[in-house]
């Protein structure tokens, strides 16, 4: 019943964004081994031509070295902004607010002329933002929405709401939901209640699967679907997993067949696999992802997770080394929306890029011969 083609709507977001990378007119299975292989396209810094009047010290905040995303987000930025001839500090805050507030005051202190900042909670940074702001330092918020505070000069990331957009509709293609007589039995996950960006993931998905619940069509049978019920604190895996045990022991032990699993990213999909492995002995089920990590494409591969949300970082990367070279010599950074980002003191400039989907039909094409990352990675 489950189909295998997907709707025109996606196989044109698909193809226009591998044309185009970052939309120019647009309005995480993780592993705890902080050493763990990154793709291939870090091993080498692109080329550049080195400014040399504009340059200096660029501060790059990221939340975490655990989840394999952030590494790759924070290798890639430092290497573009190194061969664009700024001096990066590039630091990792292991999921502690009060470490990345530390290290954020240590860049303002050192001399780093812009920050970069993927925070933990965006709603914690508004104290030495404060301080930032009063010397002149611009921020851009990165991949996470800083939240009130007039210190964020600019947002960067990708469409969060086409993400979740994209896995709704990816449920909603194979289950068939139009056609299909169903009912069809859903759970639903999504991240961290303190990263702006898990509710529009949630958003996303819930806007095209919330028609289908209600009709009766989708059968949530925890009755578990409102954001704060499905949040996974730090989108850890462990959580995740510990929730979906619950879940199971209460609603399928008993041969109740699972027909899809709304992650809204890698990290939460491997918890969420790792407990169906373990508990569930039915069909396995649709599940969504995002980040393209590499235990979870190897699940793709292995038939133990359907799709993730690819985010190309090297795209993000470049596109925010743009921005920076834009402000740092005098000017504005390139945006392509002024609509959508409101972080509580007004609508932050921001460029999106756009996602695509990588499943078992397509990863080739996206992730390897892309120079993403190796066949051997995938081993």
């Amino acid at each position: 019943m489950k189909k295998k083609v997907l709707s025109m709507v996606l196989a044109a977001s698909m193809v226009t964004s591998l044309l185009v990378g970052c939309g120019s007119g647009a309005s995480t299975s993780t592993t705890t081994d902080e050493t763990a292989q990154t793709p291939a396209a870090e091993e080498e810094a692109p080329a550049a031509e080195t400014p040399a009047a504009e340059s200096g010290k660029v501060g790059v905040a990221m939340p975490t070295k655990d989840l394999q995303r952030w590494n790759q987000d924070g290798s890639n930025m430092k290497a573009e902004l190194e061969a664009a001839g700024y001096e990066v500090d590039l630091q990792y805050a292991a999921n502690d607010i009060a470490t990345q507030v530390s290290q954020i005051e240590n860049m303002i202190n050192s001399g780093c002329k812009l920050l970069v900042i993927a925070s933990i909670d965006g709603d914690s940074l508004g104290t030495v933002l404060e301080m930032a702001k009063e010397q002149n330092i611009p921020v851009i918020a990165y991949d996470r929405l800083i939240m009130n505070s007039d210190a964020v000069s600019y947002y960067a990331t990708f469409d969060n709401y086409m993400v979740g957009t994209i896995q709704g509709q990816y449920i909603k293609d194979q289950l068939d939901l139009d056609n299909a007589a169903g009912p069809f039995n859903i759970e639903l996950t999504t991240g961290d209640p303190g990263d702006n960006n898990a509710r529009f993931f949630f958003g996303g998905a819930m806007d095209v699967l919330q028609p289908y619940i209600d009709s009766g069509k989708l059968v949530v049978k925890s009755g578990q679907t409102k954001f704060e019920e499905v949040a996974t604190a730090n989108w850890a895996t462990d959580a995740a997993q510990s929730r979906m045990d619950a879940i199971i022991a209460a609603n399928y032990s008993d041969g109740t067949t699972l027909d899809a699993a709304l992650c809204s990213n890698d990290s939460t999909a491997l918890g969420v696999a790792n407990s169906l492995e373990a508990n569930y002995t039915g069909e396995w089920p649709i599940i969504t992802g995002q980040d393209c990590d590499i235990a979870s494409v190897k699940n793709i591969l292995a038939g133990k997770q359907s799709m993730s949300i690819f985010k190309d970082t090297r795209t993000l990367a470049s596109k925010v080394v743009e921005m920076v070279d834009a402000i740092m010599k005098g000017g504005e950074a390139p945006v392509n929306d002024t609509e959508t980002y409101d972080n509580g003191t007004g609508i932050i400039p921001s460029y999106l890029c756009e996602p695509v989907f990588a499943d078992k039909d397509n990863y080739k094409e996206l992730l390897i011969d892309s120079g993403y990352y190796t066949e051997a990675d995938l081993q």
